[in-house]
C-alpha cells in the first residue's frame, strides 16, 4: 500500500513570495502537493480547517492575525515551518521545539533541509511537536511589540516583471516620492540600478540598521558607507557626493547635525 501523498498549506502576505516558495519546492519535493494559499493568518487558519494539511509555511509578520498566531490555533494538528526575514524570532521558535524555520529569502540547500526533516517525520507517523506555550509566548510579544526585529536585511522591489531580492548593503541611497521609495542599488557587477518599492519612506526607515543609515532629508536616507563626500553649504545645509554615482544628494538644516562630526 503506497503512502499517502503528503500536502501543505502556504501563507504569505506578498503574492511573488509565495509564489516563489512553491516553485522552489516542486524540485525539493516532488510528491508534495500545496493544497491551500493564504493571504494572511486569518485566512491560513480558514484554510488549515478545511484542507487539513500535513504542513504548514507560515510567515511569521503577516496582517490582522500573524504567523504566530496563526500557527498557536492550528497547534499540533500539522507540522509547522515559519518563514521570516528575521532571525531572532527564527532561532527562537527552533531552538525551543517548532519543527524548523526559513529565512527570507530562501535558500535551496536551507529548503533541502527542512524537506528531508518534514519528510522523516511524515514517514515516522510522529506527531507534530507541542509548541503551545512557545507560540502563546511569542504570540503575546508580538503583540505587545516586545519582540523586535532586528535591522532590515533585504528589501524586495518588483524589477520588470520579477520580484528582486535587494541586500541592503548594497543600497546606496533611499528616496521618498509620494507613497513608495525609490530604491537606488548597485547589482552584482557594481553598476547603479534602481527599484520602486510600495513602501513609504517613513515606514522604511526605522528598520535601517541606524550605525548604516542616516536620514539626511525628509525625502532621503543614505547609506553612511556610501558616501564619497559632504560638502557644506553656507545657508546651513550640505551636498552629499557618492561613490559610485552621479547624483548629489541634499542634507537639510535639520539633519546636518548628522554630519558635525565628521
Amino acid at each position: 500500500m503506497s503512502a499517502p501523498t503528503p500536502t501543505a498549506l502556504i501563507a504569505d502576505d506578498e503574492p511573488l513570495l509565495r509564489d516563489s516558495l512553491e516553485r522552489m519546492l516542486q524540485p525539493a519535493w516532488p510528491e508534495l502537493r500545496i493544497v491551500a494559499r493564504a493571504r494572511n493568518g486569518r485566512e491560513a487558519v480558514e484554510q488549515f480547517e478545511q484542507h487539513r494539511p500535513d504542513v504548514c509555511f507560515l510567515d511569521v509578520h503577516m496582517p490582522g492575525l500573524s504567523g504566530v498566531e496563526a500557527a498557536a490555533r492550528i497547534g499540533r494538528r500539522a507540522h509547522l515551518v515559519f518563514v521570516t526575514a528575521y532571525d531572532r524570532y527564527a532561532v527562537q521558535a527552533f531552538a525551543q521545539g517548532v519543527l524548523d524555520y526559513l529565512v527570507k529569502p530562501v535558500e535551496p540547500a536551507r529548503l533541502a533541509d527542512t524537506v528531508a526533516r518534514l519528510q522523516e517525520r511524515l514517514r515516522a507517523a510522529a506527531p507534530a511537536t507541542n509548541t503551545d506555550a512557545l507560540l502563546r509566548e511569542l504570540a503575546l510579544q508580538l503583540k505587545q511589540g516586545t519582540a523586535q526585529p532586528p535591522p532590515l536585511r533585504w528589501i524586495r522591489a518588483s524589477v520588470g516583471t520579477s520580484v528582486r531580492l535587494i541586500a541592503v548593503d548594497d543600497v546606496d541611497f533611499l528616496k521618498s516620492e509620494d507613497k513608495y521609495t525609490v530604491v537606488a542599488w548597485r547589482d552584482e557587477a557594481g553598476q547603479p540600478r534602481e527599484a520602486v518599492i510600495r513602501t513609504t519612506l517613513k515606514e522604511l526607515a526605522p528598520q535601517l540598521d541606524p550605525t548604516q543609515f542616516a536620514q539626511v532629508h525628509r525625502s532621503y536616507v543614505v547609506n553612511l558607507r556610501a558616501i564619497a563626500q559632504v560638502t557644506r553649504n553656507l545657508n546651513e545645509t550640505a551636498d552629499i557626493r557618492l561613490k559610485a554615482r552621479a547624483e548629489v544628494l541634499p542634507v537639510s538644516r535639520t539633519y546636518l547635525h548628522v554630519f558635525r562630526q565628521m
